[in-house]
């Protein structure tokens, strides 16, 4: 803007559209507003024909670009590098249709700039937007693999911990069960000994959240495309379901398969079901959507409620061990989801928004029959 082409009209151009439009299609209002004063002001300041011009067009993509901004980041990589030049090349469009509309004599000046124009900024937008998903990918591989080394930490302490823990809580189990058997107890010992039981069924249930951390057993293992997991954990959820007033909606269209630990998918399902479940309660009932399909080689997972939703921070401490967003949880449930996915190399994607509902994507890679008969030796 300090340095920009100058026309003998005395409009001037530059390239101040292109982190324009990125701010407004990565960020959205809140983060492009700011942008969009400190540019016109500066803006004003250069002064010169075409300021007002200037000013009204920059309002226009403020108020438009933005708009696009939660399905822009939806898309994939190479979906964003593709739209990106394209919001860039229409935007810059219609700036020279409305700048042409107020010059009227076009000469050749003119014509040598929009060919300039169009195609400088698309050229520069690819390339910035190929840096820039190149970041998040380094950032993304980066935190999948320091939380994975987390993910194996905490899979051997719990599995060690846990195996020395379940031999006493089990023979403590069974010395009480027989001392609640004796006639000669009265009714207050036999009261106190029930709730020692129950303790102890609770921490076994804690025991064994702990131990889904453990790596896969071999006789758990199976090559499926999990549809058996998927109609099994659909029909467990359904009283669950209906006691919180839950519509529950199942579709499956998937035929790849992949290999995987039956109890740990199981599991992670039961689990993520449930939060979905529970994030609606407050809100009186609501519907839950599983979707399991196939896509480029991958199993993928779509599990939607229309509950209370989570804030950008929540969702961010979702990965955090023993956090939860509710008051009686634990955080394991959602740790346990993590690690079985990373035992079968998959990701998992969350998306909400407050008041709404919350999305979870899970991506499974597609294994071969060799993969599995290798395994299996």
């Amino acid at each position: 803007m300090i340095m920009p082409i100058r026309l003998e009209a005395g409009f001037i151009f530059d390239l101040r559209y292109i982190p324009f439009i990125i701010v407004a299609l990565f960020g959205g209002y809140r983060h492009v507003l700011p942008l969009y004063i400190l540019l016109n002001i500066f803006r004003f300041y250069v002064g010169g024909e075409g300021t007002l011009h200037s000013f009204l067009f920059s309002t226009g993509v403020l108020i438009l670009v933005p708009l696009y901004s939660k399905r822009f980041t939806r898309l994939e990589s190479k979906g964003r590098i593709i739209a990106a030049p394209i919001f860039s090349f229409l935007t810059m469009g219609c700036y020279l249709i409305s700048l042409a509309w107020v010059i009227k004599d076009l000469d050749h000046q003119f014509w040598m700039l929009v060919v300039d124009a169009l195609g400088t900024h698309i050229v520069v937008m690819l390339i910035i937007m190929i840096l820039i998903e190149k970041i998040i990918t380094n950032i993304k591989g980066r935190d999948r693999i320091l939380y994975s080394e987390k993910l194996n930490v905490v899979s051997e302490l719990a599995a060690s911990v846990s195996h020395e823990i379940r031999n006493p809580l089990t023979v403590t189990s069974g010395f009480l069960q027989l001392l609640a058997k004796s006639k000669t107890m009265t009714e207050q010992e036999k009261r106190y000994v029930n709730l020692s039981l129950l303790e102890l069924k609770r921490a076994e249930k804690i025991v064994s959240d702990h131990l889904s951390f453990a790596k896969p057993q071999s006789e758990n293992m199976v090559y499926s495309n999990m549809r058996e997991e998927v109609d099994y954990t659909h029909e467990i959820i359904m009283p669950y379901a209906l006691l919180h007033k839950v519509d529950v909606r199942l579709t499956f269209n998937n035929t790849l398969k992949a290999y995987y630990d039956r109890n740990q998918i199981t599991q992670c399902l039961i689990n993520l079901y449930k939060n979905g479940i529970e994030a609606m309660t407050e809100k009186g009932g609501g519907t839950l959507f599983i979707d399991i399909l196939e896509k480029k080689q991958n199993i993928i997972v779509r599990i939607e409620d229309t509950g209370i939703g989570m804030t950008n921070e929540e969702i961010t401490r979702l990965y955090e061990p023993s956090y939860s967003t509710k008051e009686e949880g634990t955080g394991l449930g959602m740790l346990m989801v993590y690690s079985t996915l990373n035992k079968v190399k998959g990701t998992i994607e969350v998306h909400s928004e407050k008041g709404k509902g919350t999305t979870f994507l899970l991506t499974i890679p597609a294994s071969t029959s060799e993969t599995f008969e290798m395994n299996k030796k």
